[in-house]
């Protein structure tokens, strides 16, 4: 497991686990918290890399994978022992923030795709309120195994594209709705006119969450 950590120069009030999407790495995740504006209190940043694994759905072939793929629908088959082995990593890192001072509302967990099916599925194991849950085009995988413990004040940001091939709108729609069934009602959900990236505008509209769950002001 590879973990890098960006620490700001004052001392941290939050911290933000990032979790990258299927067969890419941590880059990715740096770069779009480097694009974060406005959030002027100082955040630890922690990125961790997936473990390599085959993935069914690309032939076998071996890349970054939280966990592996059978196919492109929800009713497919899923990867519940890789699921839950990733989920035992991210949570590692998580007791790491917490021994280092941080508390559970201070700790954010986000992800796109693959990485944001992580961060949801993460959060809802975990019996305390997080300071927040981001999942940009991405859904909650196990959904029928899943018996949530997150306390049910914990904020979500969830975004998805219009046009998204890869992970269904519908999907991270489902997946709202979902979350609001359970009693999880401090929801923001956008769509926006993309397919599976990330916009300026969701940037944008994740700044301006992020920074009013930083200063307490939702």
């Amino acid at each position: 497991m590879n973990v890098f950590i960006n620490e700001s120069q004052a001392q941290a009030q939050g911290c933000v686990i990032w979790m990258h999407g299927l067969g890419a790495d941590s880059s990715d995740m740096m770069g779009l918290a480097d694009q974060l504006k406005g959030v002027d209190v100082a955040l630890r940043h922690v990125f961790i890399n997936a473990p390599q694994r085959p993935v069914t759905l690309n032939g076998g072939m071996i890349m970054p994978a939280w966990y592996d793929i059978f196919g492109m629908k929800l009713i497919d088959r899923e990867d519940k022992e890789g699921i839950e082995q990733s989920e035992r990593v991210i949570r590692k890192v998580m007791d790491e923030q917490l021994n280092d001072g941080f508390t559970y509302e201070q700790i954010f967990l986000a992800g796109f795709s693959q990485g944001g099916a992580m961060a949801l599925h993460t959060a809802l194991h975990t019996t305390a309120r997080l300071g927040g849950v981001i999942a940009l085009s991405a859904y909650l995988p196990l959904a029928a195994h899943t018996r949530p413990t997150l306390d049910k004040s914990t904020s979500f940001f969830m975004g998805s594209g219009q046009f998204d091939s890869l992970v269904l709108p519908q999907w991270t729609e489902s997946s709202k709705d979902w979350l609001l069934d359970k009693g999880y009602e401090n929801i923001s959900y956008f769509k926006y006119p993309m397919e599976h990236s990330v916009c300026f505008e969701e940037i944008e509209d994740l700044s301006l969450w992020f920074r009013d769950r930083i200063r307490g002001e939702a």
